[in-house]
């Protein structure tokens, strides 16, 4: 599985943690490759198309909260960001939802809750069915 990761300045900080504890994964990162302040649909719009070219699989996003960046990412058709803010919304938003880009807050969320999270997600299945049928009806109205 490839995975890209990327992050505003408020992100930064845990996106460099996460590239880190995910050593072994070879993450693409798509930056901001400093603290210095910039915007996050920048990122987001990079993710998106990162993914929707089929560059990567699965894309990390984050943001201060991750609100915003999830925003602009699910204005792409064929994005399905999630944020993740606890052990059940990452078990869901696979196994529900098959997101595709999963995000966090760098602000409001520790590095080990995030961890988790993100094993969590890996570990889980999407299982289709009616999900899918929802999931078809969210392509339809993009």
């Amino acid at each position: 599985m490839k995975i890209a990761i990327a992050a505003d300045h408020g992100g930064f900080e845990l996106k460099e943690a996460l590239k880190k504890h995910y050593a072994a994964l070879n993450m693409a990162d798509l930056g901001t490759f400093s603290a210095d302040s910039v915007d996050y649909p920048d990122y987001a719009h990079l993710m998106a198309q990162t993914i929707l070219k089929k560059q990567a699989d699965l894309g990390i996003l984050i943001c201060g909260t991750g609100i915003g960046i999830s925003i602009a990412a699910n204005r792409h058709k064929g994005i399905r960001a999630a944020l993740l803010y606890s052990a059940e919304t990452a078990r869901l938003a696979k196994a529900h939802n098959n997101a595709n880009v999963i995000v966090f807050g760098g602000r409001t969320m520790s590095v080990d809750e995030v961890i988790k999270r993100i094993d969590i997600f890996l570990q889980t299945s999407y299982e289709g069915g009616r999900h899918q049928r929802r999931l078809d009806k969210i392509e339809e109205t993009e």
